[in-house]
């Protein structure tokens, strides 16, 4: 009895939806969650979470004809794994429907399984069998469940049009608030694009904010929501990446922390921001107008973050895109400290190499092309980028003498492969008339800052240095987005044409992923939050003195 009380205070646990391949488990494992169950609809995605968090590489499994131990498919048309890593996932039959179904009948086998397909047929599942509801809830006996996460796409999403049966593509946050609803976790948390807080039009001329039509989801089973506008640039990652959170917070849970000793005035006045709105979905339901309810903006409000349990969100140290990939330019050049402590922070499996680090062949022209992408990011001029820009589309056949003094400062890559000067303004326009373009968004990368925000695609950016005219790696791209190196990328490198639409390839992984820096701080505040809502003095009279040892140890760098 005592060891399973122990466990309920000493472990949290977590359920992740919309896994993708892995950056947002990859942080909440850091801070010590475990894995009770995933569902992921891609499977070149899962190919990847199966390979860092279960060993099991589903390639070699494909060729040996057999089947993984920990990834199952809810339904599928092929019953061969090969056939299953490329199939299409929003073809996969449902789950009443005919096909090769992975899914067990002992309840107890689903746990620490990653699941693929959809999160609607995980949802009628869970409605055919509430004892699997059950059993997440309680982890499969191992305690209550701490944690449901993921990342819905909101956009377009609205409580009223999640309830029209023609509206399927608006339906995904209702379905993460469904399954929520279904396993009833103490926390739940949202993450999404930062588009998510700009209005959209339905087709009847109706305006909504997906963001506040999530949380008047939450709010509707009993969860106290709290909207967050934050950045990952501010916990220490490589990328100016401005991402929305949502913080659900069960009602008797939230009513715990309210009441905790160790709370602060700041936290305090942060939580219960969000009861009268709270209160207000309790009457009103799906009709509540938008306008009563804050979402904090880490750029607006940063006292609200800095003097409160969100503190986490703004106290890293801003890291530049050099930093985090110089050393991956070879050469003898060390690895940052940055490097250094994001590899040692992450515990995965040594594989000897830095894996996902194959360079990209790009032409010569294109490689000129770069070269003077790096240059007008050098001279850091729009005006002079606009200008330029327009005679690469043939818009102009002139350039000004300003620019000009600008740009002739600078060597430029020539038809024999070196870097020179460019003597005469005529002989420029000349060079800039060879190498045309009808791409407006390419621009080299800036050594001393962090990543723009839009960096999900090989072709978004090509490296900062002379010496490497190309695109970023693959492994590049999870440097900057605090992936450690022993993290491997699975399944295609890339694709493209028609296949875009539903193929998650390495690239793409790496750019939907959560940053696994950013996961670890949010894992970290919902501890904060998990250990406030503990009553201290009821652990005390329930467990030895050397069991409270430890868990005073857990808890003392959270409470404050």
């Amino acid at each position: 009895m005592l060891a399973i009380k122990v466990s309920e205070y000493l472990f949290v646990r977590h359920i992740e939806l919309f896994a993708g391949c892995g950056g947002l488990s990859l942080g909440l494992e850091s801070v010590g969650f475990e894995f009770v169950l995933g569902n992921e609809l891609s499977p070149m995605a899962a190919e990847t979470f199966a390979y860092n968090f279960f060993n099991e590489n589903l390639s070699d499994l494909a060729k040996a004809q057999a089947k993984p131990e920990r990834v199952k498919w809810i339904n599928s048309h092929n019953d061969d794994l090969n056939a299953r890593l490329r199939e299409n996932p929003f073809e996969f039959p449902t789950i009443d429907e005919s096909g090769y179904s992975d899914l067990p009948f002992d309840v107890c086998e689903y746990e620490g399984k990653l699941l693929v397909g959809s999160v609607r047929e995980l949802n009628t599942l869970l409605s055919q069998r509430p004892e699997l509801a059950d059993a997440l809830h309680n982890s499969f006996g191992r305690g209550e469940l701490t944690l449901v996460s993921g990342g819905p796409p909101c956009q377009s999403f609205s409580m009223a049009g999640a309830r029209k049966k023609d509206c399927e593509k608006n339906t995904l946050p209702l379905e993460f608030v469904s399954f929520v609803n279904s396993t009833r976790p103490r926390f739940a948390l949202l993450e999404n694009v930062t588009g998510i807080l700009r209005a959209f039009q339905d087709d009847d001329g109706n305006k909504y904010h997906a963001w506040y039509e999530v949380a008047k989801a939450f709010a509707s089973i009993g969860y106290v929501p709290l909207c967050l506008h934050v950045n990952a640039r501010y916990v220490g990652i490589a990328q100016n990446r401005p991402r929305f959170i949502l913080i659900a917070i069960r009602q008797d849970v939230h009513e715990a922390i309210s009441e905790a000793q160790h709370l602060n005035a700041q936290s305090l006045s942060l939580l219960t921001s969000s009861l009268p709105f709270f209160n207000m979905v309790q009457e009103q339901g799906a009709e509540l107008e938008f306008g009563h309810l804050d979402c904090f903006d880490v750029d607006k409000q940063p006292e609200v973050f800095e003097g409160s349990f969100l503190a986490e969100l703004v106290n890293g140290t801003q890291v530049s895109v050099s930093e985090a990939i110089d050393d991956l330019r070879g050469k003898g050049i060390e690895p940052s400290n940055f490097v250094t402590q994001l590899n040692s922070t992450f515990e995965l499996p040594d594989r000897g190499v830095t894996p996902n680090h194959d360079k990209r062949a790009n032409g010569e022209l294109v490689q000129r092309r770069f070269r003077l992408y790096q240059v007008l990011q050098q001279v850091g001029s729009k005006a002079i980028s606009k200008e330029v820009f327009a005679i690469l589309k043939s818009e102009s056949t002139t350039l000004s003498n300003d620019a000009w003094a600008a740009l002739s400062k600078y060597e430029y890559l020539n038809l024999d492969g070196e870097l020179e000067l460019i003597k005469s303004l005529q002989e420029f326009i000349s060079y800039l008339k060879r190498h045309p373009t009808k791409k407006q968004t390419q621009k080299a990368l800036a050594p001393n800052s962090p990543a723009p925000a839009a960096l999900s695609i090989p072709d978004d950016a090509c490296h900062y240095h002379a010496d490497e005219l190309r695109t970023l790696t693959v492994r590049e791209m999870a440097r900057i987005q605090s992936f450690p190196d022993n993290f491997e990328f699975r399944s295609k490198v890339t694709t493209g044409g028609k296949m875009r639409r539903y193929e998650v390839p390495q690239y793409t992984q790496v750019g939907n992923a959560v940053p696994p820096l950013l996961g670890r701080k949010l894992g970290q505040i919902i501890l904060t939050l998990d250990n406030l809502s503990m009553d201290i003095e009821q652990v005390k009279s329930k467990i030895n003195k050397n069991t409270l040892a430890i868990f005073l140890t857990h808890a003392q760098g959270f409470n404050g």
